[in-house]
């Protein structure tokens, strides 16, 4: 039987192989959570919920960092047939509480050290919320002894809404992304048969759990393939190989920006990462420089992948077989259909630069309260419009250039921020880089550029320009050039080039 919904792939593991590990920390003494235990903990979870004022359809928002309680609870409640919202917690107080309020949770679940600033935000906002407090490592709920699950209630149904993620909201407000049980599972499934997961095999999760990628891939994708996750508190660059090495893991699950730190870190023991059979890299186009240097580095393949929270995270795979993977290529389509496609919204030919869209039962079914934006982002036949431009090619290889919002026209020539960046990627002394089109009287838009250095290196703006002339040519050079010791990114790694702009105002 292939699980339809979330309750489906929990109850069928904990029937499979109760005694299984599911998930364990990476710290010792925190414990481990099995199949059967996850399955009881799970209706335990929802009774708790149940007694706080949640039923089913309702949402239950989760404001915790990383732990096994987190984890209990966001499947619990879906088990349950509620709808989660993790929330980010870099957000800004403002977007925060916007979420809050939008999202119409009926209950807060909080760790203790954020409690006060939530209950500031619930004030005001119109309607009663309760606020569970718990800790992501404490060994049961607030009033979990004296729960008792219920009997009568009908396991949710495949079409049913069980979470609401917002998007990172670049430009505005974020936008609430409704996937439903059966969105989870299909790309669970999915994305196990991509990687040819099998039960020996576990993960280290080290993407937080309000992160698109890390709910998905690391939290349920082990559900489908009968496997287990190991999670840290927090990504450490430091720790890492330890902790992928001292729990077993088989695989990681990362993004770029993981990558460029785990490049500037030492290189650790074989011991450390023999067991490792390949490194997945996710949720943003990773540099082929960097690609390069990690396997050579490490000596662990690089999968590189794609996908959007519309998308229940992957959309997008290269071949696990080393010998079929592009370089520089986000993969082909992986769980759903993908295309390119013009201004016209009409298929276009390999080879020609349009935008991205996908079809399949991993994309939501719309944006929450927003029927205007759920809209937008369809095509009349339903095929989803991602926002990136790429191309494919005549393999069936995609190719992701940037965002169509961020994309240079600089005298009429369109110009992708990520041929700047892999230009400047080159050099020996730039760690990151991060191209956007600033308005220029003359051209409409002028390059910037915004450099992040490798420590103990200097090099001089005059000395970039050099460089940039001779790899770019005098056209695509930046114009601008403003060094920074990190750039903004949203909660999947991504860089939010739209933020550097105030960094190159007059």
């Amino acid at each position: 039987m292939v699980a339809s919904t979330v309750h489906e792939l929990i109850e069928l593991q904990a029937a499979a192989q109760p005694q299984a590990v599911y998930a364990l920390s990476t710290e010792g003494g925190r414990g481990s959570i099995g199949f059967g235990e996850l399955a009881r903990g799970c209706r335990t979870v929802a009774a708790v919920l149940h007694a706080h004022g949640a039923r089913p359809g309702d949402t239950v928002s989760v404001v915790m960092p990383n732990g096994l309680q987190t984890l209990r609870l966001l499947l619990g409640a879906m088990h349950g047939g509620m709808c989660v919202n993790p929330v980010n917690l870099l957000s800004q107080p403002e977007q925060m509480r916007y979420v809050l309020a939008h999202s119409d949770c009926r209950v807060v679940c909080v760790a203790p050290e954020w409690e006060a600033r939530v209950r500031a935000m619930l004030e005001g906002i119109g309607r009663p919320v309760e606020v569970l407090v718990a800790g992501p490592d404490t060994d049961a709920l607030p009033g979990e002894a004296q729960a008792t699950p219920s009997q009568e209630v009908a396991p949710p149904a495949a079409g049913d809404v069980a979470l609401l993620m917002y998007t990172s909201g670049t430009t505005g407000m974020p936008k609430g992304v409704m996937l439903t049980q059966g969105n989870l599972a299909a790309n669970a499934h999915a994305i196990s048969a991509e990687h040819a997961l099998q039960p020996a095999d576990r993960v280290l999760a080290v993407l937080p759990l309000y992160h698109i990628n890390a709910f998905a891939v690391t939290m349920l994708a082990p559900l489908a393939h009968g496997g287990s996750l190991a999670m840290p508190p927090k990504f450490s660059a430091g720790r890492f190989w330890e902790q992928a090495s001292g729990t077993g893991c088989s695989w990681i699950n990362v993004v770029p920006t993981m990558i460029s730190y785990l490049l500037e870190g030492e290189e650790p023991p074989p011991s450390q990462t023999a067991s490792i059979r390949f490194c997945r890299s996710a949720s943003a186009a990773l540099p082929p420089e960097h690609h390069r240097a990690f396997e050579q580095k490490f000596g662990i393949g690089i999968v590189e992948t794609m996908g959007l929270t519309e998308t229940a995270a992957p959309s997008f795979s290269n071949p696990l077989d080393p010998a079929l993977r592009k370089l520089g290529s986000v993969g082909r389509a992986s769980g759903c259909e993908a295309r390119v496609i013009d201004a016209a919204l009409a298929e276009v030919p390999d080879g020609t630069t349009g935008e991205l869209a996908i079809r399949g039962a991993n994309v939501m079914r719309g944006y929450y309260k927003n029927e205007e934006a759920t809209r937008a982002s369809f095509t009349p036949d339903g095929w989803l419009r991602t926002g990136d431009l790429g191309h494919r090619d005549a393999d069936g290889f995609f190719f992701v250039t940037g965002r169509i919002k961020e994309l240079i026209i600089k005298g009429g020539e369109n110009i992708a921020p990520r041929e700047i960046d892999e230009a400047l990627l080159r050099h020996p002394a730039v760690l990151e880089a991060a191209a956007v089109g600033v308005p220029d009287r003359h051209y409409g838009q002028e390059i910037g550029v915004c450099i992040v250095l490798r420590d103990g290196c200097a090099c001089s703006e005059d000395e970039l320009r050099a460089f940039c002339a001779d790899v770019l040519g005098r056209y695509k050079a930046p114009g601008h050039y403003r060094f920074v010791t990190d750039l903004p990114r949203g909660p999947s790694g991504k860089v939010q080039r739209l933020k550097l702009l105030p960094l190159f105002a007059a």
